[in-house]
Order: structure tokens, then C-alpha cells, then sequence
């Protein structure tokens, strides 16, 4: 399991490979959490939130949350976990651009993640 010291530096890492325009308007910037989030949606212990874009009272951030991560990925050493962690913050950074771009079509990505989570709730609902 990676420390907390680890995992902030991967991600400072993986900001560094993107473009400067990326982190424009991301007033509260990219924060490392510890908790362990599940989405109020979640049916049983096998949905976590591993990033999160949060938008409130005029801020704008990134939350990554390694307790999640750890919950789902014990046992990645350094280099699995930077692969895994650049899908999540570009994941993350698109919501972020998507919304300054106030792209909120069938083709966005607030859109494919209600597709996925309507596809959880429907497997979910016959059990």
C-alpha cells in the first residue's frame, strides 16, 4: 500500500503532464484525501469513489481519494498505481473542462458516468 507521501507525489507527477490551460478556473486546485468514499447510490460494498470534481460556492476542485484507492488497489506498487491514478485525474480534469465548456450533452462525460451508474442500479436492482 502506497503512504499518503507516495501517492501525493504521484499525482503531483501526473499534473505535471498536462497542458497549463487544464488547471485554468481550478480554483482549489488538486486535493489528496485519505477517506474511503462510497457514492450514496452504492447497493452493497463494491463502489467506491476513487476522484471526485467538485464544483461549490464558486470553487472549483479536484478531490482524489486514496482511501479508495487503497480499498481497491492494496497491493499496487508505484508504477501500476501511476497508470491507474493518470486515468483517474484525467478522468477528473475532463469533468473540469467539460464544465468550463459547459458540455453537458449525451456525448459528455456527466453522461457516460449516469449511463454507468443507471447500468449499477439496474444489475443492482435484482438482487
Amino acid at each position: 500500500m502506497l503512504r499518503m507521501e507516495e501517492y501525493r507525489a504521484i499525482i503531483a507527477e501526473l499534473m505535471d503532464e498536462l497542458p497549463a490551460d487544464f488547471f485554468r478556473e481550478l480554483t482549489g486546485g488538486v486535493i489528496s484525501s485519505d477517506a474511503l468514499v462510497r457514492p450514496a447510490y452504492a447497493r452493497a460494498d463494491d463502489l467506491f469513489t476513487l476522484g471526485q470534481y467538485q464544483v461549490y460556492a464558486g470553487v472549483r476542485q479536484i478531490v482524489m481519494y486514496k482511501g479508495s484507492f487503497d480499498r481497491l488497489y492494496p497491493h499496487a506498487a508505484a508504477a501500476e498505481a501511476k497508470n491507474i491514478l493518470r486515468g483517474i485525474l484525467r478522468h477528473e480534469f475532463r469533468h473540469h473542462l467539460e464544465f468550463l465548456g459547459g458540455i453537458h450533452n449525451s456525448s459528455s462525460l456527466e453522461a457516460e458516468d449516469a449511463r454507468k451508474k443507471a447500468s449499477y442500479l439496474a444489475r443492482h436492482a435484482e438482487d
